[in-house]
Parts: structure tokens; sequence; C-alpha cells
């Protein structure tokens, strides 16, 4: 058999959300894949390549997962790869700071039977905080290689890649509980048969604990055999059904204090660091909430506001598009072109270069491009996760916990992404209102830039824009907290460390999300610039903005404004920069401006988040999301405009 017919060995990364699972994949192969300073990003397997010693390995970097009997969405695709992929390796990556807390995770691992390698990372972080480590004594407590580490500067990295490609035998190291559970566990195990990626213990203990995935992996390979092993796991499950999640959680830490006896020192650092102070203000309220005002005026406001959809956008569409590159390109198609349908789909009201390409390149790029950097630095820093802990108790009288601002703050990059990573809230009741705030109430990168370049020259209106968007998310989330039946969440996070940003990593990520996003958003673009096109040829445009027309007028606003939200639907974005055209055209005053910027950012989400929305929630759900949403958004706007002519604050 060739090398190229040879299955490649399969190495898996696992561990604990914002251990540096990621920052050791892309040490490991060399590929890019964004690594984020916060928990959630990972909700899909990213694969890679990578040679060691001529010997050819593909690398699977999971979610975060706190163990191998799963609760949230991250956990379960984790533990799938687990249950039915055949690992040379698995790499199970912690803190070091925290590694009493994350070690249970390292005994199932060993006890699921599986080629267990521990790193322990964030080395540095540890020993600035005075914790010393004997990791020789560790790896002679649990029998399988243990690799210190700090991936960031790839220090333990040819220690791990020389223990992947030495790796010859699964251990099978016992660690023994309590007497009475280790006489259930083998009523189990001696009737357990079959072939099985984790070992019969470990599926012996999921069982008793009533993992139903295990429960349906072993019924459907043991027809014949399962209906003699269920009445014992009925029978110690009813026995314990008051302390047998407890009871086998107190024996792991049990056993995890013996292994690391001796193992970790702890002396007294010499004082304490100015980022773990920083740390603690960004949490607190008396100091969190200020520092957050600062970041969302210097970061949202001046930079992404002012210098992205000012500064850029009049550099790029101003002057080279308007003054340069659309005069040259018109008249080169005037004067090639004869054919009216021709001239109008390439340089037409609704062309594919006149709108397709300039709204991409020339007004929404900049704009995506300033929120990414910011972003990026921020995530960096290890800031958003404080951020969760900071709003995490307004959250819970919204139904969400503080962990649903990770989809919230990726909102404003790009709701449909956002919408996907809902899927790592806990409760189906916490996705849902995380999912109806997203489509109402964040408004994209690019749709955001625009409102705020347009706002920000008409004292006033960005701040009756702030306050009514905000009110609205508030009282939505609210009402839904109170009507949705189901669980309320239970909030747990990762802490990152707190740390300067890292330029290189900052200056990639940026540029890899800015491709990404241009990639995604120019054929979204050039689509409907002909479907707008299209419309407009076969008149079905104007009976759009005709059935439109008398709802955009009952919110004050002119006819001309009906178009911005048909465009709203294609993209967010396109919808937002058809009001740039027309506040540029001199078509709405102060009033009409911040209505119309309210109503577009409540209106109904594009194309693509509703599409999501489909794919996460379902049609039904997705739909009714989709009308509600319409309806509140023109309500709002009635609202609105009637109190703004009622009090003159912006006239």
């Amino acid at each position: 058999m060739s090398d190229q017919q040879q299955p490649q060995r399969k190495v898996v990364l696992v561990g604990n959300p914002n251990v540096g699972k990621s920052v050791l994949f892309n040490a490991l192969t060399g590929a890019y894949t964004t690594v984020s300073n916060y928990p959630g990003t990972s909700v899909e397997v990213s694969r890679g390549q990578c040679e060691i010693r001529g010997e050819k390995y593909e690398i699977l970097d999971t979610p975060g997962m706190y163990s191998i009997m799963p609760i949230t969405e991250e956990e379960r695709v984790a533990r799938t790869i687990l249950l039915k992929e055949s690992p040379h390796a698995v790499v199970h990556v912690l803190d070091a700071r925290n590694i009493e807390r994350m070690l249970p995770m390292t005994l199932q691992l060993i006890e699921a039977g599986l080629p267990v390698i521990l790193v322990v990372n964030i080395l540095d972080e540890a020993a600035r905080l005075g914790m010393q480590f004997d990791l020789e004594l560790l790896q002679q407590n649990l029998g399988v290689p243990v690799i210190g580490a700090v991936m960031k500067r790839k220090q333990g990295l040819p220690e791990l890649q020389q223990a992947i490609a030495a790796y010859a035998s699964v251990p099978h190291k016992p660690f023994s509980y309590g007497t009475d559970l280790e006489a259930d566990i083998e009523q189990i195990v001696v009737r357990l048969q079959g072939d099985f990626r984790l070992s019969n213990r470990a599926l012996a203990i999921l069982l008793m604990q009533r993992d139903e995935e295990v429960e349906a992996l072993i019924h459907e390979q043991g027809e014949d055999w399962y209906p003699q092993v269920y009445p014992v796991i009925r029978k110690v499950v009813f026995e314990r059904r008051a302390d047998l999640h407890l009871q086998i959680s107190l024996e792991r830490r049990k056993i995890c204090k013996q292994m690391l006896a001796g193992v970790v020192a702890q002396q007294q650092p010499e004082s304490e660091l100015f980022s773990e102070k920083l740390s603690r203000w960004t949490m607190n309220p008396w100091s969190g909430v200020p520092i957050l005002l600062l970041v969302v005026y210097f970061g949202l406001y001046e930079f992404v506001g002012g210098f992205g959809a000012g500064t850029l956008v009049d550099l790029i569409e101003g002057k080279l598009f308007e003054g340069y590159i659309n005069p040259a390109f018109i008249g080169f198609v005037q004067q090639h072109v004869q054919a009216e349908w021709l001239f109008e789909l390439l340089a037409g009201e609704y062309g594919l270069w006149t709108l397709g390409i300039r709204y991409a390149v020339a007004l929404i790029l900049p704009i995506v491009g300033t929120f990414f950097l910011i972003f990026s630095l921020l995530e960096d820093t290890g800031y958003f996760p404080r951020l969760a802990m900071l709003v995490d108790r307004l959250f819970k009288q919204i139904g969400l916990s503080g962990r649903a601002v990770i989809p919230m703050v990726l909102g404003f990059g790009c709701d449909t992404m956002a919408t996907m990573v809902t899927r790592t809230l806990e409760t189906t009741r916490e996705r849902i209102i995380a999912t109806v705030l997203l489509a109402l109430a964040i408004p994209c990168s690019a749709q955001l830039g625009v409102i705020l370049g347009l706002l920000s020259e008409v004292p006033g209106s960005l701040s009756v824009w702030l306050v009514f968007i905000l009110l609205v998310f508030l009282l939505v989330g609210f009402l839904a907290s109170k009507v949705m039946p189901g669980e309320h969440p239970v909030f747990y996070m990762e802490l990152p460390p707190m740390r300067l940003p890292q330029l290189h990593n900052v200056a990639v990520k940026t540029l890899t999300r800015m491709q990404s996003y241009f990639m995604e958003i120019l054929p979204l673009f050039l689509v409907a610039s002909v479907i707008l096109w299209a419309l407009k040829m076969l008149e079905i445009l104007e009976v759009l903005i005709d059935i439109l027309a008398p709802v955009v007028q009952a919110i004050g606003l002119p006819v001309e404004a009906t178009s911005a939200f048909i465009f709203g639907f294609f993209r967010r974005d396109f919808g937002a920069a058809g009001l740039y055209d027309l506040q540029h055209n001199g078509l709405l005053n102060a009033t009409q401006l911040t209505v119309a910027a309210v109503t577009l950012t409540l209106f109904v989400p594009c194309v693509a988040q509703f599409l999501m929305m489909k794919k996460e929630r379902g049609f039904k759900v997705a739909m009714a999301i989709f009308l509600f949403v319409s309806v509140l958004a023109f309500a709002c706007g009635w609202v609105l405009n009637k109190f703004l002519l009622a009090t003159g604050i912006l006239m």
C-alpha cells in the first residue's frame, strides 16, 4: 500500500474552553484558524495536517469540554469525536493555574482507555502567581506522558511532537473509587459486551449517569445482551438517585488530590500584577461600566464610526470611486454597450459595479475592517470573558446568562455567525431568546458602521438611537424571559489571562476575517444587484415599493426610503448603505434619519441570518421571529417618530 493510500494517524486535541487548544492546533499544523481569547468559538471541529518525524498526522481541534459526560452542544460535538474516531493520541490541554479543577477530565480520558497525552499549558502565567510544578512526578502518578508548555511561544512543542511520535500503547492505570461505588460499576462492566471506542468501565459510569447517547449506542450494538444490562443499571440508578453524580465527582476530586500531592508548590508572588488589578476592575460594576463606556466610545464610536465610516469611506467612496473610478467605468460602458438592459445591469442605478461592487468595496469593507481590528485587539487582551462576568446579573433579567455576551458581541461583527454560536448556550430557552435579540437589536459591523457614520453628523441623533435600541433590547428580552418556558441558565466561564495583545496575532486575525467576510459579501452584493436590477426591469420593484410605501410613510419617512428597507432584506448593511445615499442627497432631515436608522436596525434580519435561524431553530420558530421583528420594527419607528415630533428634540 502506498503512502497516499495509508490512513493518516489522528491526533485529537481536547480540553476546557480557553486553555490554548487552537494555539496548539496552529503550532502543530502551521495553518491559521481564528484563535479566540474567550470560550465559545470552536463550535465546529477544525482539521489540519502536520508531519512529525516523517509520519503524517491529521490534527483535530475539538470544541471546549469540561467532561466526557456532555451538557452543552460543544461538549456533545467533542465527545462524538472520541466515540467515533480512532485517535493515535488524545492530547488533553489544561490551564496550569486551574490544574486541580481540570485534572478530573484527564482521569476520565485515562479511565476511558484513550491514548492520553497531558499538556500543562500557560505555565508562564502560573509562575507569576507563584505556582511551581513537578511534572515528572505527575507523569509517574498518572501513567501518561505529561508535557509542560507555553504554547503561545511554542515552548513545549518539540517535547509534545516527540511524545506523539513515540506513543505506542494505551495505558490502563487503574483509579479506584469507594468500595460501594466500585461494586456497582463492576455489576455493569461484567455484563457489557462488544467492541467500543471507550472502555467498558467508562461506559458503565456514563450509563449510571443516564447518558442518553451512550445508552442508544450500546442498545444499538447489543440488542441480544443489552436487556440483561438495563435492569441492573435501573436498579443502581434508583438506589443512588440522591447522590450518584455528587459521589462520582467527589471520588474524582479525591483521586486528583492524591495525584497532585507533591506536584504543585505554591509560593507567595512578589506583588500583584497590574493585569490582575485591571482584570478585577473590568468585572467590578463601579469600574467595569466606565471601562465599557470608554471601550464603546473610543472603539466603536470614534474608531469604527469616525475613522472607518467617516475618514476611510470618504476617501475610498467619496474621492476614489465618485471622483475617478465610477465616471471612468460608466463612460467606458456608455461607449461600448448599446443595449439599455445591459447598461443598467453593469452601471445603472442597481448595476453590478455602481451598486454591488461600490457598496461592498467602498462602503462596507472599510467599516468591517476597522471593526474587526478593534474586535481582535479586545479579544486578544482577554476582555470579553470579563465583560460576560460584568453583564451576567443584567442578562439574568432578560433570560440569559453572561455567557450569552459572546454571541451578542459576535453579532456586532456578523449576526449570521452569532446566530450559529447561540448553540453554545446551555438551554433551548436561552438559545431562542438570544436568537430573537440578535435578529432584532444587534446591528452587524457594516450596518453599525454606516449608522454611526451617518448619525454622528447630527447632534443628539446617535444618543436617541442608542437609548431607544437599548430600551427595546432590554424590554423584549425581559418580556421573553417571562413568556418563554424552560430552565433558567446557570453561568460559568473560564477567565483567560489579561494581557497585552500580540500585534502579529491581531493582524492575522483581522486580515483573515476581512478576507472571509469580503469573499462572503461580494457574491451576495452582486446577486442582490442582479435581483434588484431584474425587479426594476420587470417593474416588480415598483410594485414592492408601492406595497411597502404606506408603511414607510406612516413612520414619517419619504417614499424614497422604501428601497432601503427592501435592500435591508438582502443584507442589513445593504439597507444601511441605502440610507447613506438618501442622507447625502438631502432627502432625510434629522428626525427622519434617526427614525429610519432605528427602524432599519430593528427590521427583519437579512436572508443569510434568516436561513441560519431556520437551520438552528427550525422553520416555524424562524418564521415567527421574522414576523415578530418586522411588525415590532415599524411599530417602534411609528412611536419614535411621534415622540420626536412632539418633543422637538432633534429640531
